[in-house]
């Protein structure tokens, strides 16, 4: 009798492992996303791979990223535009465009590759909305600055790397549309 004891142990260990590799296959590992980025910037420097790590270590594996471009610029009051392609781990993929205002001490011009990860996104429509910067989130290395948007339980981590010098403190929020407007609000 006794040799049998440790089988619903193991079914146990096998029900419970499932659900885990179910989330894992409907997000991207961190391999994957530095491959992503290694691509799509052409390199990966360790400015990037130190802001990606950091990414993963607040929020964990995502499930959609945006590859896109923006160009900002800013004297205490600022504006951003840019447009990338949203691609969700399932293979669906969306255009997407984003603007935004900001205000605060500010300024600068600057034009950047931006990799945004995405976290906890239901589907490509739920990115269509404002999504507000959360405070105190910047984080800076080797060039590379990353800072987090939240709105409900979709959290936005864009990573930017480009030319020009834009800098300050600031508050503002991204707003994702369908289609390109000039108006950024």
């Amino acid at each position: 009798m006794r040799k049998h004891c440790w089988m619903p142990w193991l079914a146990l260990l096998l029900w419970l492992a499932f659900p885990l590799r179910a989330a894992e296959e409907d997000t991207y590992s961190e391999d994957s996303i530095l491959r992503e980025i290694e691509d799509f910037f052409g390199e990966t420097t360790e400015g990037l791979a130190k802001a990606v790590e950091k990414v993963f270590k607040d929020y964990g594996r995502p499930n959609a990223y945006i590859k896109g471009e923006d160009v900002g610029g800013a004297l205490v009051v600022g504006v951003r535009y840019g447009d990338g392609i949203l691609q969700m781990k399932d293979g669906r993929q969306v255009k997407v465009y984003w603007k935004g205002p900001s205000v605060g001490f500010d300024w600068g011009a600057a034009a950047s590759k931006v990799f945004i990860l995405v976290y906890h996104l239901p589907g490509p429509d739920a990115i269509f909305q404002r999504f507000p910067g959360v405070e105190g989130s910047l984080y800076y290395v080797g060039g590379v600055g990353v800072h987090y948007l939240k709105r409900g339980d979709i959290v936005l981590a864009p990573i930017r790397l480009g030319a020009g010098l834009r800098t300050g403190a600031n508050v503002g929020y991204m707003h994702f549309t369908r289609k390109r407007s000039w108006n950024p609000f």
